[in-house]
């Protein structure tokens, strides 16, 4: 139940990206929750190995190649899921960076509930 509502919440929070972020755009609701599933899938599956490949260059720039890696993971994200498009790098760098920041409060909300000890 809590994937369920941490998803809705994710593609609120990606059509709040597509609304500030010039050159991102969602055509509706269920494409944003799409979208917000397969960027999940996407950091979930494609990111770390791209983080493992690209840790000399992360590590010589003191970790700001991760925002470079964010943008693409958002743009790959886009790329692969209709109704969600992403204009360029700016956009993507921009939007990935925004999204990251509201699906980490959302994260800070909603949290998984273990089992309760008595």
């Amino acid at each position: 139940m809590m994937f369920v509502i941490r998803l809705v919440l994710n593609a609120l929070a990606l059509l709040i990206v597509a609304n500030v972020i010039p050159g991102i755009a969602v055509q509706s609701f269920p494409f944003a929750l799409l979208a917000a599933l397969v960027i999940g899938l996407v950091n979930a599956l494609v990111r770390p190995l791209l983080e493992i490949l690209s840790l000399p260059i992360t590590i010589l720039t003191l970790g700001l190649f991760s925002l470079i890696i964010n943008a693409l993971m958002f743009a790959l994200a886009a790329w692969l899921t209709p109704g969600f498009s992403v204009a360029g790098f700016g956009p993507a760098f921009w939007g990935g960076l925004l999204y990251a920041v509201l699906a980490t409060i959302i994260s800070w909300m909603v949290k998984e509930q273990g089992p309760r000890k008595v």
